[in-house]
């Protein structure tokens, strides 16, 4: 086994450091949320329910964000990466799309955001307001 088949077999696509930073700030901003449901489009990873929110906690590199650190690509089998980053760009405007038509209101945190828990708290008060 190698060193890489190791090390992406510890990425976790559920309850990730950076969800779980969000979620604790959504605690005392908007508590009574849901995870991960399955029965909303593209399975948010924090749905309100009633009030029709979703929030997408992305990784800055999986989900191609245009910081340092989404816009830095492997030296090793970047043709791969650059396709797979692609797909998921794709996957997540598909997923934005079938909620707004659905009239879901969708937030993405990314994990670059994390940085300023400040500005963060109030984006996601703003989100809540509007």
């Amino acid at each position: 086994m190698s060193d890489r088949s190791a090390i992406m077999r510890a990425v976790h696509s559920r309850d990730t450091a950076p969800e779980r930073r969000v979620r604790a700030l959504l605690r005392t901003i908007a508590p009574g949320y849901r995870l991960h449901r399955a029965d909303v489009p593209g399975t948010p990873d924090i749905a309100y329910l009633g009030a029709k929110r979703a929030i997408f906690v992305h990784g800055c590199f999986w989900h191609g964000h245009e910081c340092a650190r989404g816009a830095r690509l492997p030296k090793t089998n970047a043709d791969y990466w650059s396709a797979k980053i692609a797909r998921n760009r794709l996957r997540d405007a598909r997923h934005a799309k079938a909620l707004a038509e659905k009239g879901w209101r969708t937030l993405v945190i990314w994990e670059c955001e994390l940085k300023e828990p400040d500005a963060l708290a109030s984006k996601l008060r703003a989100f809540f307001e509007s």
